[in-house]
């Protein structure tokens, strides 16, 4: 049988590439203003296939990705799907024992870096009992695609079976590798396709990593399940995002985007008139950003929450209310809970940790089967860690982690409650709240609060507005400004960096 008529055997490729083998339309739009279309990506994807099979992998291997992003690391990723093998897409900001982690603890038969870091990695390859190769942006290197040939022979793979391993953060503890299966993957770009409306008319603007999940598995599977073209930048940059804005009709960005474009002043009504939908996740979206980018663009945000264990839960809806400050209702098909800490569900309006169900949920975390125990329940639902309340008419508001969680003097303080009085006073632009050891309390709270540019923060004040607004336990026993707050890639805060930096201040 020709491609075209092969059995339907692998859950991926099916629904992602195989629609697109012979569809000629424009895909990945570029910024040297060239192109390349479903077709072509597609057999650029085969070919890649075809050099890891080469390189001796086969299903269910694991290869790792530590490369820049480009149009080859996404066919190189799509040709291991193609093949069977699980891939392992690995942020570059990592260093070479941060990579050593990674590539040991998921048995990389196969480590792709570009070649100006092959002399670093390479002896992490070895050490792991891997080898190495190069792909650089331009598709140059060792491992560059063969000549097209005979089409690649499609490796079965059932819904079940492993894709993807993406690493945690691991702000606590070691890093965990979550196993994700074809149908994590699938299931939630389904439901995602069809929740935010997107169809082969759509035009989305792509400035995120594809190292993570809002690059990789919301952005551009939705994308290639409905057909969209993309305009594939490299990285944000708010020149190169407002220049391609007009023929957008979609944007999916971090926080930071949406801040750095508002204090743009082209940002305006007719630079976004034809974009129908601006989606925000990967952290926390302040609900003052919410309303700005409303009053000067005339559209509404559209937040949604995910993590790297179940991709997408919960979306404000695309018609309908989206409530700033929330994370929407839960997804079709996934059932989200607020419960406390023995699983009990809490009534509507309680704080507690969310928990989820659905197809989304990953398959555990590898080589860590006590971990998995602890995080997913018997009954198919994963503890987050992240705490929450929903509301009568189920609007989730995420209010922190659960490890963020401050007990001070025996009483509960719940960061998020602080950082929004804190962030809605005059002067100041965002707001981080820990809890630090102290002597007679147990736990103090801590503000670390970062001031807009060319304004004097006045902490007296501040204390007096905190005063109105908050039981005194609450209450921050220090106020710290500084200029930023540390950050990942994806632009949540870290706030194990800021108790570590500050853990002897009450001694």
């Amino acid at each position: 049988m020709g491609q075209m008529g092969r059995v339907m055997t692998n859950s991926l490729y099916d629904a992602l590439f195989a629609p697109h083998v012979a569809n000629d339309r424009v895909f990945l739009a570029l910024p040297d203003g060239s192109c390349l279309s479903f077709s072509a990506f597609v057999a650029l994807a085969d070919r890649y296939a075809h050099a890891l099979r080469a390189a001796g992998l086969h299903p269910g291997d694991r290869l790792a990705l530590h490369l820049e992003k480009s149009p080859h690391m996404l066919a190189a990723i799509a040709g291991a799907v193609q093949a069977g093998v699980v891939f392992l897409p690995l942020n570059t900001a990592y260093t070479p024992a941060e990579v050593s982690y990674f590539v040991t603890d998921a048995g990389a038969r196969l480590v792709l870096c570009d070649g100006a870091s092959e002399a670093a990695l390479a002896p992490v390859a070895t050490a792991a009992g891997a080898t190495i190769a190069t792909l650089n942006i331009d598709g140059t290197g060792s491992f560059a695609a063969p000549p097209a040939g005979a089409p690649f022979p499609t490796c079965p793979r059932g819904p079940r079976d492993l894709a993807a391993f993406l690493y945690t953060s691991g702000t606590t503890g070691r890093s965990k590798g979550a196993m994700l299966s074809h149908d994590n993957l699938l299931s939630n770009a389904r439901v995602l396709t069809k929740a935010w409306a997107f169809t082969e008319q759509d035009v989305l603007l792509h400035a995120l990593p594809i190292f993570h999940t809002h690059g990789l598995f919301v952005a551009t599977n939705v994308a290639l399940l409905a057909g969209a073209r993309m305009l594939f930048l490299p990285k944000f940059d708010a020149e190169k995002v407002i220049e391609h804005l007009p023929q957008a009709t979609a944007m999916m960005g971090v926080p930071t985007f949406y801040t750095r474009l508002l204090a743009d002043p082209r940002l305006c009504r007719d630079l976004v008139g034809h974009v129908r939908l601006f989606v925000s996740g990967s952290a926390p979206l302040l609900a003052e950003t919410h309303r700005q980018w409303r009053a000067r663009t005339g559209q509404v945000i559209l937040e949604r929450y995910g993590m790297t264990e179940t991709s997408m839960n919960t979306s404000n809806p695309y018609t309908g209310e989206r409530r700033a400050g929330t994370v929407g209702p839960a997804l079709p098909g996934i059932k989200v809970r607020v419960c406390d800490g023995s699983g009990r569900e809490m009534p509507r309006g309680e704080t507690g940790v969310i928990e989820v169900r659905g197809p989304n949920v990953f398959q555990g975390y590898w080589r860590m089967p006590e971990k998995t125990r602890e995080e997913l329940r018997d009954t198919g639902f994963f503890i987050t860690g992240d705490l929450g309340v929903m509301s009568p008419d189920g609007y989730v508001t995420i209010v922190g982690r659960a490890k963020d969680l401050v007990i001070s003097g025996g009483f509960n303080i719940y960061p998020k409650e602080v950082e929004d009085i804190l962030d809605s006073q005059p002067g100041v632009l965002e707001s981080a709240v820990i809890g630090l050891p102290h002597p007679d309390f147990g736990e103090a709270v801590v503000a670390v609060i970062v001031p807009r540019l060319g304004t004097e923060l006045d902490a007296a004040a501040l204390r007096v507005a905190l005063a109105e607004n908050l039981a005194k336990f609450k209450q921050p026993k220090h106020i710290e400004i500084r200029a930023d707050l540390p950050r990942n890639t994806m632009g949540k805060v870290q706030k194990n960096i800021l108790r570590e930096e500050l853990r002897g201040l009450f001694g």
